[in-house]
């Protein structure tokens, strides 16, 4: 966050300085109030659980060693604070106040309405955050943050002291949970309302909670009015990036608060401030502050004025519209020569983890990225910089870890079980560390790389299902489509024996560098859907000639085509992840690749990092 202290501010609060306890209140109190007050949903306890997180805080400033750790430390108390609030409430039930009756000021779902004029399914996803699990309101404060780069997914795991791994696992679980409350939300306020889904609701209190949450979705399932509902939902990182943080709330727009009087003298009070503390706020929104006076003699031994400047009014967010599917073109794309030679590295797997190299300032991930968008990775000067720069959501390396080429929090790493000597404990133990999804064999069809029938593939399936992860089908060079190649038999097998697959995956490359090849791929990835019906992934795609000359397209080329190809998968809703090979332009690469370094996009890569 571009307003918030810096180290330097940090070590000066930490020694005493009274004008640096200003400057760290200040530019951290619209964070805890964001987390603070989607975690409690507009409980009239979040100006009090925000107080005293920043009394917690400056009570152990003294105490903190690491100040490059401040942020993920404060977020950590605050965590845990909304946590002891929840327990206590459980301990002593309190009702929320009848919404209107509330200070509105206090319903922060409320104020992303009204302040940022939200709607369409921006407005859907707020009002969802209502029908969310107590724990997980609490993540999706955190993982909204995330998804806008106002936090790190290392500050979140630090945060919920879980593994990366199990956060990884409770974050997708939560956006489940999200996606099934905004089609309930949706289902609820449709027009004219469905009759069954009027009697389903007809003792409903009106007030949202998981068991009602449950019965309407699973009635929307079942419904045929009301299953159009899950259809057409952009995906949350899309709605959520443009949802900034809740400005800092104040009773007093424009004028002083002092320490002797009001809220803040309550404050001041609270905190053993001398009677010459004064805030100053802006933006008023909340009846009862009491953060606003916020100041404490455990730092400096004395007063402190706490200045809280106001902060710009958020940007209103857009309408996110849902681009209709393409129509499947009428041209197939010319298949590759089996007899290609692949340019990407075939990655030998080790079997023992290694330990992951550590960066000492983490990469902030750009506020536009794409969760369908990914690249292929291999080492390479800078990957890590270029992975967040690129906006990508996701990335792999054709191997089970990522400990060669580490990637920016924020940023997903999928798993890869490459081929038939892969399929070992060693190897699938990795794997479940990594995340809870799993590509199949990388082109089992091609002689060079994973180079198994399809009676290998089929006999190893079972060891990667066991692994629990959602599962991606074995990624064919070509022929997806084709009934009766690898991937068809294959599919069948997979059928016949009960085994899960639970995505498809695909590579396509075109010797075709006309504007014409857009629709020869998009043709290939609809038609490969059309026969089995599952969610897609292409892992791989680009334009490359394998056989003939010139070998490469041109870089305009490989811009129209980068723009045309991302748009008509962003508009498909079954294609849920799609990777451009690769993303280092170095070397061999460097007439297909996207990034020179850390920061020097070729053109390729500036159209690739527009998408999505």
């Amino acid at each position: 966050m571009a307003d918030q202290p810096d180290i330097a501010t940090v070590v000066a609060a930490r020694a005493g300085d009274p004008v640096a306890v200003d400057r760290l209140v200040a530019g951290y109190l619209p964070l805890v109030y964001t987390i603070v007050g989607r975690a409690l949903e507009g409980h009239a306890d979040v100006d009090d659980v925000v107080q005293d997180v920043m009394l917690r805080v400056l009570r152990n400033l003294g105490d903190l060693r690491e100040p490059e750790a401040f942020r993920s430390w404060l977020v950590a108390i605050t965590v845990r604070q909304v946590r002891e609030r929840f327990r206590a409430r459980r301990g002593a039930p309190e009702a929320l106040l009848h919404e209107d009756l509330r200070d509105p000021g206090a319903d922060f779902t409320d104020l992303a309405i009204t302040r940022l004029e939200l709607s369409g399914q921006r407005r859907e996803t707020a009002e969802a955050t209502r029908w969310l699990d107590e724990d997980n309101r609490e993540l999706l404060s955190l993982w909204w943050l995330e998804a806008s780069g106002e936090l790190t997914r290392d500050e979140i795991v630090a945060a919920t002291d879980v593994t990366r791994q199990h956060a990884a696992v409770r974050v997708q679980r939560m956006k489940g949970q999200l996606e099934t409350a905004r089609v309930v939300v949706r289902a609820l306020a449709a027009t004219p309302p469905c009759p069954d889904l009027q009697a389903v609701t007809a003792e409903w209190d009106g007030r949202p909670s998981a068991l009602w949450r449950k019965r309407i979705a699973r009635h929307t399932r079942d419904c045929r009015y009301c299953s159009p509902s899950w259809n057409g939902l952009v995906a949350a990182e899309r709605l959520l990036a443009g949802m900034a943080l809740v400005p800092l709330p104040a009773t007093l727009l424009g004028k002083g608060l002092t320490a002797g009087a009001g809220a803040g003298g309550a404050a001041a009070a609270k905190a053993g401030v001398g009677a010459h503390a004064a805030a100053k706020v802006g933006i008023g929104l909340s009846q009862k502050v009491l953060t606003a006076a916020l100041a404490t003699t455990a730092v400096v031994g004395g007063g402190v004025a706490v200045v809280v400047t106001q902060q710009p009014d958020p940007p209103k967010a857009v309408t996110a519209a849902v681009a209709a599917p393409a129509p499947a073109p009428t041209t197939t794309r010319p298949a590759p020569t089996p007899t290609r030679t692949s340019a990407k590295p075939s990655p030998t797997p080790s079997k023992t983890p290694s330990l992951k190299p550590t960066s000492a300032a983490p990469i902030v991930i750009p506020a536009k990225n794409s969760r369908k968008k990914g690249v292929g990775v291999w080492k390479f000067t800078g990957s890590k910089a270029a992975l967040a720069d690129v906006g990508a959501g996701w990335y792999y390396n054709w191997g089970p870890n990522n400990n060669d080429v580490p990637g920016p929090s924020g940023v997903e790493f999928v798993p890869m079980v490459w081929g038939k000597a892969n399929v070992t404990d060693a190897t699938l133990s990795e794997v479940k560390k990594e995340g809870d999804v799993l590509l199949g064999f990388n082109e089992p069809d091609m002689g060079g790389q994973a180079n198994m029938t399809v009676e290998d593939a089929l006999a190893a399936w079972p060891k990667l299902q066991a692994t629990g992860m959602r599962l991606g089908s074995p990624s064919v060079a070509y022929g997806g489509d084709t009934p009766g190649g690898w991937l068809d038999r294959f599919m069948s097998g997979a059928k016949d024996k009960g085994y899960r697959v639970d995505f498809i995956t695909l590579h396509w490359y075109g010797s075709d560098f006309s504007a014409a090849a857009v629709n020869q791929f998009l043709g290939y990835v609809d038609a490969v859907h059309k026969r089995y019906g599952k969610p897609i992934w292409v892992t791989e795609f680009g334009l490359m000639n394998f056989s003939g000359t010139p070998k490469y397209p041109t870089q305009a080329q490989l811009v129209t085509f980068i723009k045309g190809t991302t748009k008509g998968l962003e508009s498909r809703s079954w294609l849920e992840r799609y990777a451009w090979f690769g993303l280092p332009a170095v070397g061999d690469s460097v007439d297909f690749g996207l990034y020179k370094d850390g920061d020097s996009p070729t053109e390729a890569g500036e159209a690739y990092k527009a998408a999505g």
